[in-house]
């Protein structure tokens, strides 16, 4: 049991430093972003939402330069699962969540394009560094798109960034330590991706479970903490559109630029193994879809919808557990949530689309 120790310390550790360094850098390039007089929505989509991921980008890029791209893979795609259904869930159980129009017309369905995407680019066996190319132009086009449209926040929007960012101040002080909340930040999330990819390679050994299976549990975990503070935070505040919109600029970041410049760094791409491609993205681009039918039903994620990501979280989880324990339950729990919850679920989902398709369209005499 003493070979654990160390594992278990580097992975604490890791998952401190890598919260430690989100947090700063979260800090630190949202205030220097406001000063710099840049748009509150775009502080939020881009900012704020790619530093909550910076944990992801290190980890992913250490794994892929070592050679663990199980870890790599399970980490942003376990991330994407995680950060819908556990991180909306939760926040949605706290309080309803407001969905804007501009995130159901265009980031919604950027975050759907982008889980199709790497799902084609990944269908060979591996994300390679023309695919990385691919993804990253991708999180490019989208930055520049949101500081393009930047200027058409409402003013609802407006205000809950004004709040989470109340005041900004441009004195050369400030902004040296602005600078040095990023340097920090960075310096910690790469000492936190060092200690807890190594950490995660050795429980993996220890317990004899896969890599992937280790990603897609405790490191997309750890490497969310940001994301579940923000977001639930956020939602405890009544500041619900920083909720949603944090995880989808998150989901969006993570695929595009996490993998893509994994991918562009790895010598050899990011390799993907056939578990990955047969259950768990399919399962990262079913969830990124099921936002859509939530996501356009009265502009609102209801408490009971959040309940149900929560509750397919849990599933997701239970079923990694017995899978990599090769529990005799696992059949009988996969043939109930297959014949069962989800046929149920889908059929609840389309009859609550009707009736929001009902309301909104006028009746005719």
């Amino acid at each position: 049991m003493h070979e654990l120790v160390v594992p278990t310390f580097a992975l604490i550790g890791g998952l401190v430093f890598l919260v430690m360094g989100g947090e700063s850098l979260v800090r630190g390039a949202s205030q220097f972003a406001a000063a710099m007089r840049v748009s509150p929505l775009v502080i939020g989509l881009t900012v704020v939402a790619f530093a909550t991921s910076a944990p992801e980008l290190a980890v992913c890029l250490h794994s892929a330069l070592d050679g663990n791209a199980d870890i790599a893979i399970g980490n942003a795609v376990g991330s994407n699962i995680f950060n819908v259904l556990f991180i909306l869930g939760v926040s949605a159980l706290v309080v309803p969540l407001v969905v804007s129009s501009q995130l159901i017309r265009w980031d919604v369905p950027l975050m759907v394009g982008a889980s199709f995407l790497m799902f084609l680019l990944a269908w060979d066996g591996s994300i390679g560094r023309l695919d990385g190319m691919i993804l990253f132009s991708g999180v490019v086009l989208y930055t520049w798109w949101c500081v393009r449209n930047g200027g058409a926040e409402v003013a609802e929007v407006q205000e809950e960034f004004a709040r989470d960012i109340p005041q900004v101040r441009t004195r050369p002080r400030d902004f040296l330590v602005n600078v040095l909340w990023i340097a920090g930040g960075l310096v910690a999330l790469g000492l936190g991706s060092n200690l807890l990819v190594h950490g995660a390679v050795a429980t993996a050994t220890y317990f004899g479970v896969s890599q992937l299976v280790i990603g897609l549990t405790v490191v997309s975990i750890g490497t969310s903490l940001p994301e579940v503070v923000t977001s639930v935070v956020a939602a405890f505040r009544g500041e619900r559109d920083i909720a949603v919109g944090n995880v989808v600029g998150s989901n969006l970041f993570n695929i595009l630029c996490v993998l893509g410049l994994s991918a562009i760094a790895s010598p050899h791409g990011v390799s993907v193994s056939a578990a990955a491609l047969r259950f768990d993205i399919p399962v990262m681009l079913a969830v990124a879809v099921s936002c859509l039918p939530i996501f356009f039903t009265g502009n609102v994620i209801a408490r009971w919808e959040g309940g149900l990501f929560f509750f397919y979280y849990l599933a997701y989880t239970t079923y990694l557990v017995l899978d990599a324990a090769h529990h005799t339950l696992l059949q009988p729990f996969a043939n109930v949530m297959l014949l069962f919850v989800i046929p149920l679920t889908v059929v609840t989902l389309m009859i609550t689309v009707y009736r929001a398709w009902q309301v909104r369209v006028p009746q005719t005499p």
